[in-house]
């Protein structure tokens, strides 16, 4: 995104804090994706990414308000995108996480885009599997490709805290921890 999206997405949000439905609409068209996306990341569930997408809008009108400009709308934005997939996470009962797991990887083996869908499914597993810290800050990293700073805004972190997340990600899912990931 360039200074000037960037800047287009500041003046959106403050008509939008005044009342300005066309303006809202605007911001939701310019970054509905990015937020369905993330939510997608980080649940790997699209019913979730869905659920949560529609969560962000609801609170995006609740909140527009509350946005300062102090960072950039995207950063702002995905801070909330996040806590509405901690609040989700916390909703979902055992059962239905095992459900969904289920799911998810009987959709990734019928993939037929040439990729090995054993491998995409063991993937998507393996992440599954870590903790929500680690999948949320790979989401942001590796899925959004926000920058290590831009994470760590998002996340409420220290800079440091996202490279470690990072280090310990990869080495549960190369194999190299002590246990599975």
């Amino acid at each position: 995104m360039t200074s000037a999206d960037g800047e287009t997405d500041n003046a959106l949000a403050a008509a939008a804090a005044g009342g300005d439905r066309n303006a809202f609409g605007d911001l939701l068209e310019r970054h509905y994706d990015r937020i369905h996306r993330l939510a997608w990341q980080i649940t790997g569930s699209r019913n979730d990414a869905d659920d949560i997408s529609q969560d962000v809008c609801c609170t995006l009108v609740a909140c527009i308000g509350d946005f300062r400009g102090d960072a950039k709308f995207s950063t702002w934005l995905y801070a909330i995108v996040v806590n509405q997939c901690r609040a989700h996470h916390r909703r979902r009962s055992a059962i239905r996480r095992l459900a969904q797991g289920l799911e998810t990887m009987v959709r990734f083996s019928a993939v037929s885009d040439g990729r090995d869908a054993y491998d995409a499914a063991w993937l998507k597993s393996a992440i599954a599997q870590l903790k929500p810290d680690l999948r949320e800050t790979l989401a942001l990293v590796v899925g959004q490709q926000l920058s290590h700073r831009e994470a760590s805004e998002v996340l409420g972190v220290a800079e440091k805290t996202i490279s470690w997340r990072m280090h310990e990600a990869r080495r549960l899912l190369s194999g190299t921890g002590s246990g599975a990931p």
